[in-house]
């Protein structure tokens, strides 16, 4: 496995990703993507997503989609959810 960092507030690399593959892996194959989640989806499609440390990492999560010899339809960097602020008014 590859030595896998934990994103972290201050690194402005990290991130949540989402890939689109065209063509379907099945679950098994998240231990190789270091546990991120793969699904399935009824189109054909394998949706591969979750963090990722910084660029080098996402390289080398795409060297092992280039691997499987999928094709690549996308790589979506995940915007942040926004942390619900409850009693408080906006200004």
């Amino acid at each position: 496995m590859t030595d896998q960092r934990t994103p972290t507030p201050d690194r402005p690399d990290a991130g949540r990703y989402e890939i689109r593959l065209a063509g379907h892996l099945d679950a098994h194959w998240a231990a190789w993507f270091d546990g991120m989640t793969v699904r399935r989806e009824t189109d054909g499609i394998t949706v591969i997503s979750g963090p990722i440390a910084d660029q080098a990492a996402l390289h080398g999560v795409l060297h092992r989609v280039r691997d499987l010899g999928l094709p690549l339809i996308s790589v979506t960097r995940m915007e942040p959810e926004k942390a619900a602020v409850t009693g408080i008014e906006a200004e």
